[in-house]
């Protein structure tokens, strides 16, 4: 079988499932402070010593300093995000999740022995900073060693981590939202850290960062090992010829017998038909790369350099934008108003029951995503994902003004489904998808470092807004819902069961 028709070999998707203990882990972080909350930072003891005399039973804070506590980890996100783009061009993509899990283990353990705020915030920020450099560098990475046909499954399951790992830490919480027993709640995020730390040293790099280090030979034994026994001819050709051109990767490839490299030029066109690549008027391929002067791999781009390329713009425009309508569209505004509504309809331990069903739409959602990606594309589930979010919005409005609590309920949960089956999982896939190996680093940093500042943006800031318009600050999301289906509509273009070297290709039709 050849490569570009598989699906799941084995191998590469025990290296996914790998990777995405990182997303588990991040997911566990942002939900071990819902449900034991209150344990944590405002038990009936305060900062005795009556369970045990090393720790306090709580770290007493005041309502606002909780909030900044808990949200801080956002602050590490951003950061990490920040410092991940060079890192994983350094280091590769799989050295940087393995020295990625030390924020999960070093600041799991710190909150766990928390003898003041301070250490906890610590602990969060740590946290925070594997989370954001983790959100790039995973994706990344699984786009990388994906098949062209699974990619989409492949990429959700980054999604499905940190879904599960909220679901988890809710469930997990309830008998853990106790003193003393906060603290292993916290100390939980280490384990998967650990995990990870041993078994991604299983798995391999991927093959288009070796090739962009000019490691050809290493390159191809580890997408041969991805794929198992299938020929990856056509794949290699493909990847190679997409950092360094048709004539360098020829060149690149060539080997003694003559024949052989003619087989992988006309496979290397095999592809692209299959890929839905076309001739330009001139009856040949428009790229560039057919005058290269050498085979070296082209070099990473900076961010600079990103938006002084006309088509690597449009790519960074399109990613960017994805990822400040993920988090500007309100899902985690939605999480905080479901708090209130709940609690306006259910007592205290009702509510947390009711906070763990929103866990599980998303997660039954997400599954539900999982499945739908590779069947139906990228942009119509997109689309369909930013129309609920917008019709749900107008009726959590509409249930705020008539006070119709089981619209408000029915709202929340319509939501949360909406985002889960696209708008969550899709930007953070498609980052992956668009973006050649050496420009994946620069637009991904930028991407990701813009979605943990709109995440922290809207965490300060809807509280106030909310609390002077109540719900009418919903059709704020709603407008933004709207706005993103227009934009997807014209701007996104479809990846499914295409190449990333075809996707670029497809931009380089618009250069200037």
């Amino acid at each position: 079988m050849d490569s570009l028709d598989q699906k799941t070999p084995s191998y590469m998707v025990y290296c996914v499932i790998v990777a995405c203990l990182q997303s588990f882990a991040n997911g566990y972080v942002i939900g071990s402070p819902n449900v034991p909350g209150e344990a944590t930072h405002n038990c009936p003891t305060g900062n005795a010593h009556i369970f045990n005399k090393s720790f306090p039973d709580c770290l007493p804070m005041s309502p606002s300093l909780w909030g900044f506590a808990v949200s801080s980890f956002c602050v590490g996100g951003l950061v990490g995000s920040m410092v991940g783009g060079p890192m994983q061009v350094k280091l590769g993509r799989k050295k940087s999740i393995i020295l990625n899990t030390v924020g999960f283990i070093v600041g799991g353990a710190l909150i766990s022995v928390s003898v003041n705020t301070a250490m906890f915030i610590v602990g969060r920020l740590l946290s925070g900073v594997s989370c954001g450099l983790g959100s790039l560098v995973v994706p990344t990475y699984i786009g990388e060693v994906s098949t062209v046909r699974s990619r989409g499954m492949m990429g959700t399951c980054n999604q499905f981590g940190i879904v599960i790992g909220i679901l988890l830490a809710s469930v997990i919480g309830l008998p853990l939202a106790t003193v003393p027993l906060w603290r292993v709640n916290y100390a939980i995020a280490a384990v998967p850290g650990i995990a990870q730390f041993f078994l991604m040293s299983t798995c391999v790099d991927s093959p288009r960062w070796l090739v962009s280090k000019n490691r050809i030979d290493e390159a191809r034994h580890a997408l041969q090992r991805l794929r198992g026994n299938a020929n990856i001819d056509r794949e290699f050709y493909e990847i190679v010829e997409g950092q360094v051109g048709t004539a360098a990767a020829t060149s690149m490839l060539k080997n003694p017998d003559s024949e052989r490299t003619g087989d992988l030029k006309e496979k290397s066109k095999d592809a692209a038909e299959l890929s839905g690549d076309e001739d330009d008027e001139d009856g040949h391929r428009a790229e560039d790369a057919m005058v290269a002067p050498d085979v070296s791999a082209r070099e990473s781009m900076s961010i600079k350099e990103i938006f002084t390329d006309s088509v690597m713009q449009r790519i960074a425009m399109t990613v960017i934008c994805l990822h400040m309508i993920q988090q500007l569209i309100g899902i985690n505004a939605v999480m905080y108003y479901s708090a209130t509504i709940f609690a306006s309809m259910f007592d205290a331990r009702m509510s947390q029951y009711m906070a763990i069903v929103t866990t599980i739409v998303n997660f039954l959602m997400t599954i539900v995503s999982l499945f739908a990606m590779d069947r139906m594309g990228r942009r119509p589930l997109l689309m369909i994902a930013e129309v609920g979010a917008c019709i749900f919005s107008v009726l959590l409005i509409i249930g705020y003004r008539f006070n119709i609590g089981a619209l408000l309920v029915v709202s929340v949960f319509g939501y949360v489904a909406s985002f889960a089956i696209g708008v969550g999982p899709i930007p953070w896939l498609i980052t992956s998808e668009i973006a050649p190996v050496y420009a994946s680093s620069a637009i991904g940093a930028i991407a990701t470092t813009m979605n943990w500042t709109m995440n922290f943006v809207i965490g300060q800031i809807f509280p106030i807004i909310f609390a002077k318009i109540k719900g009418y600050s919903f059709a704020i999301f709603a407008t933004v819902a709207a706005f993103a289906f227009v934009f997807t509509y014209f701007c996104l273009p479809e990846t499914k069961n295409r190449s990333i070297e075809n996707i670029v290709r497809g931009y380089e039709k618009f250069r200037k």
